[in-house]
């Protein structure tokens, strides 16, 4: 047109420069990574220090043995846990650990019983889909209980994957984030693990919470932790929390008068009632709407 002349026949229309243009595609943070980001913030303002989480796979010892849970716990039947065929096995531990593990599974310590049972190596040995970053935290106490000096009062976080065989439905995936806490003192109570939730939640704006009596293996006493979404109307579960066991906690090295208060919070569930979500599914999976991705708010809690 320019070279033809053709454009001197031509009308056009006059640049309009205070008009919108196109918006510009573009990349866009995931509304749950947003609240990641969040929740790591307020872990670091909050004092504590982040764990290495960067193993998917866990040997049944780390991931089982070594948090006090019996070999014929459900836990570890197929029908809860994603089992690893290759490889199948691990074959590295700390020998002394493994036979306190040993131990205290099979005679109990510090007065306790244990669970009167032949442990066994080689259920040890299977590799899993970690069910939990817990084992993350039991490496980092036995770390801790071993270094040079002796032990030292420390809080730690991590926020990672962790695999489950759950039945999906609105509030259940099979992979999902684990917001998992540890702290290790003198001296500290429940009360410590209650007031460290309240001030956590505060400042993610979720006030309305709820602590229920439960059982772990590895922990006692034990709480599930509860938050009322608005938008199905009823409270759902969004983490789990105890004190330590001497069982779990003497054959790491931790001296006898140090408590370890811990919880393993969901970090999708606190997502869907900070953006209003139904259902799991429309946050995570093949059904999102791209959308809400693009369009969804920069997440700020109410710090």
């Amino acid at each position: 047109m320019l070279a033809s002349g053709l454009w001197k026949d031509l009308k056009f229309k006059a640049y309009n420069f205070d008009a919108l243009g196109a918006p510009p595609g573009r990349g866009q943070l995931h509304p749950l990574m947003k609240v990641r980001t969040e929740f790591r913030q307020i872990f670091l303002e909050m004092g504590f220090s982040e764990m290495p989480t960067n193993n998917f796979v866990e040997s049944g010892f780390w991931n089982f043995d070594a948090l006090y849970v019996p070999q014929q716990h459900p836990a570890r039947d197929q029908q809860d846990t994603f089992f690893v065929s290759h490889p199948k096995m691990s074959d590295k531990f700390p020998l002394a650990l493994v036979e306190s593990v040993r131990d205290s599974h099979e005679r109990g310590v510090d007065g306790s019983i244990g669970y009167r049972y032949d442990w066994k190596m080689d259920e040890s040995r299977k590799n899993v889909l970690r069910t939990h970053t817990t084992g993350v935290s039991a490496r980092m106490l036995y770390k801790v209980a071993h270094q040079p000096g002796g032990f030292k009062p420390v809080k730690y976080f991590s926020i990672d994957k962790v695999f489950r065989n759950e039945t999906l439905d609105a509030t259940h995936l099979a992979e999902f984030h684990q917001v998992e806490g540890v702290v290790a003192d003198y001296g500290i109570t429940l009360g410590d693990l209650i007031g460290t939730f309240n001030a956590f939640f505060n400042k993610l704006g979720i006030t309305e919470l709820e602590y229920k009596p439960t059982f772990n293996p590895y922990t006692e006493p034990s709480m599930e932790i509860f938050c009322f979404h608005p938008g199905l109307q009823r409270w759902i579960e969004v983490g789990n929390s105890g004190v330590f066991r001497p069982e779990m906690l003497i054959p790491l090295g931790v001296p006898k008068e140090v408590n370890v208060i811990a919880w393993g919070l969901s970090l999708e569930r606190p997502t869907m009632i900070k953006y209003g979500l139904n259902n799991i599914r429309d946050l995570i999976g093949p059904k999102v709407d791209l959308k809400m991705v693009q369009d969804g708010p920069i997440c700020r809690m109410n710090c």
